[in-house]
């Protein structure tokens, strides 16, 4: 894997990737932040070597670098999930990545579903902690130990004094902003009523399928790390209709400029 990485890192310095500060990936139906980026290069994923591609239609599929709020950044316009067949490793692949190219501060969005029913959609959700029901780990695989600490630490995976920083803003700027716990399932099933209720016994705020693998490997590297979730729908067991995809899309581009605020206002402060 250390090939691989070099092999890209390389390519991507060669379009004009130079030493990035700070990470950003951006979730289901998040991509506008991209617009307040002042865009120096971009590439497609299917054009970087040893890169995965995004399969899922609302996800752009770019690797962008530039500005924002004065700081030089490396934004995924689009990520990498189990359910698309992907191994652990490849859903993790562009944090290594990032990492290599310079960053110090890895900042990730998702779309989720509201377990907590006192959460509603369209709030957003500062992911304090976390649970991996993806049925595995991206550092479980021979030669980890090449890359960093194999028995990495958890009892903080996000970073303390970010997070309070997050609060901080979200609450100058009138955003509601809950602290929670997400869970991270393989999808892309949506749950059942029985998984709903044993996702709230077991104490998660909020459900995706995505952000704890590259939580890990941040962890792994050593990279200061915040998430916030973009809370879509309400999963309530007792009161559970169909799912709308459509109006999960809409619900994040709703709360989407709130989230946005957040992290141009945070990176000011990096």
């Amino acid at each position: 894997m250390i090939k691989y990485i070099k092999e890209t890192t390389e390519y991507l310095q060669s379009k004009g990737f130079d030493n990035p500060e700070i990470g950003i990936i951006l979730g289901t139906g998040l991509g506008q932040l991209i617009n307040d980026v002042e865009i120096i290069a971009e590439v497609s994923y299917n054009h970087i070597p040893n890169f995965p591609t995004a399969t899922v239609e609302f996800h752009k599929g770019k690797l962008v670098y530039g500005t924002l709020a004065g700081k030089k950044v490396v934004v995924m316009q689009g990520r990498f999930h189990l359910y698309e067949g992907y191994t652990l490793q490849d859903v993790t692949y562009p944090v290594r990545v990032m990492h290599q190219l310079g960053i110090k501060t890895l900042l990730v969005s998702n779309a989720s579903g509201a377990i907590n029913l006192d959460f509603k959609k369209g709030e957003l959700m500062l992911i304090d902690d976390h649970i991996n029901l993806q049925g595995g780990s991206p550092l479980a695989f021979k030669g980890v130990e090449e890359h960093g600490e194999r028995f990495t630490d958890m009892s903080a995976p996000y970073d303390l004094a970010i997070n309070s920083r997050i609060e901080d803003i979200a609450k100058s700027n009138n955003i509601k902003l809950h602290r929670g716990v997400y869970a991270s399932v393989v999808g892309p099933q949506l749950e059942t009523r029985a998984e709903y209720r044993m996702l709230k016994i077991i104490g998660a705020d909020a459900v995706g399928m995505s952000t704890v693998p590259e939580i890990i490997v941040a962890n792994h590297l050593n990279l200061s790390v915040a998430a916030v979730s973009v809370l879509t729908d309400e999963c309530d067991p007792d009161n559970l209709k169909p799912v709308d995809i459509p109006e999960i899309i809409a619900m994040a581009g709703k709360a989407e400029p709130n989230m946005i605020t957040i992290f141009k206002e945070l990176i000011k402060t990096l």
